[in-house]
């Protein structure tokens, strides 16, 4: 039995602030810190005691500030993979949210979607995001431990789940699996027929313990 947990971090600066995120480098608000450590806790109380547990994170602070939460209730040092960071927003990261708002070209219903480009130079299509995702996935599942944990982020979330899914890439121009900021996704593979399930999509219950501690 493999069960793979995903975190998509919690509150950090560019959301308090109106700035797109992308690969701008935010942290964790303190609320966001609250969360991180409520998510920690979660999964401690999901996790045997005694198993191995193997810990993936994007390389942004905003991601490696909840990993390091999970770090220290684990006793496990992060593995960083710049892979697993946020969809580029080119030159938008960083600027006011209004602003690529202004210059954004919102994907046609049908045709190229994968390929589409939003008008914003440096960001990067659905494509482009899909194919640094999907190796990464393999990379950590092709590991044999039996729960990993992986902090990523909310647009991210959708590429980690189809890759868990194995949905064909060519098959993602119109996939979205929206998960809040600090919830945990659980994804679960059997021994027996080695199917791979959902078990639960944007889990918050944790957070109304960091909201109210």
């Amino acid at each position: 039995m493999r069960t793979v947990y995903v975190i998509t971090h919690p509150e950090a600066t560019h959301h308090v602030e109106g700035v797109v995120g992308g690969w701008h480098d935010s942290d964790l608000t303190p609320a966001g810190v609250r969360a991180a450590a409520s998510a920690a806790r979660a999964l401690r109380a999901q996790v045997p005691d005694g198993a191995e547990v193997e810990l993936f994170s994007s390389d942004l602070r905003r991601t490696r500030q909840t990993a390091d939460e999970v770090a220290e209730v684990f006793g496990v040092k992060p593995v960083l993979d710049r892979r697993l960071r946020e969809k580029s927003y080119g030159e938008a990261e960083g600027r006011p949210q209004e602003w690529l708002d202004r210059r954004f070209i919102p994907p046609p219903a049908v045709g190229d979607r994968m390929g589409h480009h939003e008008g914003v130079p440096g960001a990067e299509t659905r494509a482009q995001f899909a194919h640094r995702i999907y190796p990464a996935m393999d990379d950590i599942l092709r590991r044999p431990c039996e729960h990993q944990i992986i902090v990523t982020h909310g647009f991210a979330l959708t590429f980690v789940v189809a890759a868990w899914i194995k949905m064909p890439i060519e098959s993602l121009g119109s996939v979205g699996f929206r998960a809040p900021s600090g919830s945990i996704t659980t994804l679960r593979e059997d021994d027996f027929f080695h199917n791979r399930q959902v078990v639960a999509l944007g889990d918050t219950r944790h957070l109304d313990t960091a909201r109210t501690g």
